[in-house]
């Protein structure tokens, strides 16, 4: 036993001998690492069109509820549910009977008035010439008194002769006023049996209009919904419920709110010069399952009001809906190019971390060939990457992968960076100045994202969402 356990601290401490030698000849074998491989991404200002993805509802282009005018039982329904109408189209019959009664009592009492007039019309003409004889009868009686008068003072006349041409001479007066007083009074009854006249044609044309309104038609061109009575249901002249509803889909507007924040940021950004007006009213619509919607819309106001509940104005967009698709009360969301920014900074998404107070930073190769920290702000996410607002101006080169390699003050070994998920091209129905226009001192890396959607944010860190650290 004490032979056996010689031999197996001699075998151990061998061993040990051999491993202290081999780790003394490791250590001295050791060389420095080599530097950390990243990937890089130059910074270049490129035209940047900026748009705002904002919820809206479709609703109709016109609206018409129809409701009757008159009062009675609907005899019959005149169209069917769903289909389109056109502006006059009669859509229900309400019994006309006694609206036809009434129509023709109207007419028949037009006729009684005329008749009326007519005979007080011919009442005043005799009256007119009975004047005019009268006149002639004075102007005799004048003329007899007068030559009476001077034969009297030759004394070539009695006094009974005088006398009487005196006499005849008043009551020619006296029947020339009665005459004209009649002339008056049937001048009056003309005129009273003229205003009769008139006051029965407005009542035929009043009862004409209830006799047409039987018909209860269609105001506008569109189409129409279910109808809400049958046959023989009775009806009140302008009641509260509607018969039916008429409107109409092609084309149709889309309300969206838009934030008054956002709208204020937006116009001191071109009062200022940062951005410049798109010169455009294209609006991109995109359904409720996703999809981008084939026709385009025109953005036609902005409100003039703010919504004291939400703090937004409204935006009325019009939009073609010739295979009524949109229909009113859908769910949509525009796309509205707001602006162009002409010298746009873009970072991927993924060359942004931040700090322990969530400010966003980026590391960059500085002129010496080192990391460097920089500090950025950043305005909104445009497709895969971050519209820088301030920090970056373009000439820089920041780290997109390797991130986790280096840190500030490391000299790494510099690669360009190959971005394998590049931002698709915006969809055909979008506008042309929807994806980022590169300007001429854009390099190819900076010059590969497009805005095809971009999302309102703010321009400081806090509105922005927190951004995954690349590995």
């Amino acid at each position: 036993m004490t032979t056996i356990a010689m031999k197996m601290k001699l075998i151990l401490a061998g061993a040990v001998g051999l491993a202290v030698v081999a780790g003394c000849n490791q250590q001295s074998e050791v060389h420095e690492p080599p530097a950390p491989e990243v990937a890089v991404v130059t910074m270049a200002p490129q035209s940047v069109s900026l748009l705002t993805e904002l919820p809206g509802r479709i609703s109709s282009y016109r609206q018409s509820e129809i409701r009757p005018r008159v009062s009675g039982p609907i005899l019959k329904r005149l169209f069917e549910e769903g289909a389109d109408v056109k502006a006059g189209d009669s859509l229900y019959q309400i019994d006309p009977e006694p609206f036809q009664v009434a129509f023709d009592s109207a007419q028949a009492a037009l006729e009684t008035a005329k008749r009326a007039a007519q005979q007080s019309r011919a009442a005043l003409h005799a009256a007119e010439a009975d004047v005019d004889r009268y006149q002639a009868n004075l102007s005799l009686a004048q003329v007899q008194s007068r030559r009476y008068d001077e034969l009297r003072q030759r004394g070539a006349s009695s006094a009974i002769e005088f006398d009487q041409a005196k006499t005849d001479l008043a009551v020619a007066e006296a029947a020339l006023k009665v005459a004209q007083a009649q002339v008056a009074s049937h001048a009056a009854s003309v005129d009273a049996a003229d205003a009769a006249v008139q006051e029965a044609e407005m009542k035929v044309k009043s009862t004409s209009l209830d006799l047409g309104y039987t018909h209860v038609v269609s105001p506008i061109s569109g189409r129409i919904g279910r109808s809400n009575v049958t046959e023989g249901a009775m009806v009140t002249a302008y009641q509260s419920g509607s018969l039916a509803t008429v409107q109409t889909l092609d084309p149709v507007y889309v309300d969206v709110p838009q934030s008054t924040v956002d709208l204020i940021r937006l116009r001191r950004n071109l009062a200022s010069g940062d951005l410049t007006a798109n010169g455009t009213d294209h609006v991109v619509i995109h359904l409720e399952d996703g999809t981008v919607y084939q026709h385009s819309g025109t953005l036609k106001f902005r409100d003039v009001s703010v919504d004291p509940t939400t703090g937004s104005v409204m935006l009325r967009i019009v939009v073609p809906n010739p295979d009524a698709i949109l229909l009113p009360g859908m769910f949509v969301r525009a796309v509205i190019e707001e602006a162009v920014n002409p010298n746009a900074v873009l970072v991927p998404q993924q060359a942004v971390l931040r700090n322990m107070r969530s400010e966003p930073y980026v590391l960059l190769i500085n002129a010496q060939g080192a990391i460097e920290q920089k500090d950025i702000q950043l305005g909104r996410a445009i497709g895969d990457k971050w519209l820088v607002a301030a920090g970056l101006t373009g000439g820089e080169q920041v780290v997109v992968e390797g991130l986790q390699r280096v840190r500030a003050g490391v000299t790494p070994r510099v690669v360009a960076y190959n971005d394998p998920t590049p931002t698709p091209a915006p969809a055909s129905s979008a506008p042309a100045s929807a994806s980022p226009k590169p300007s001429a001192a854009a390099s190819p890396e900076a010059g590969t994202t497009s805005a095809d959607i971009a999302y309102a944010g703010a321009s400081d860190s806090s509105d922005i969402a927190p951004v995954a650290q690349a590995n």
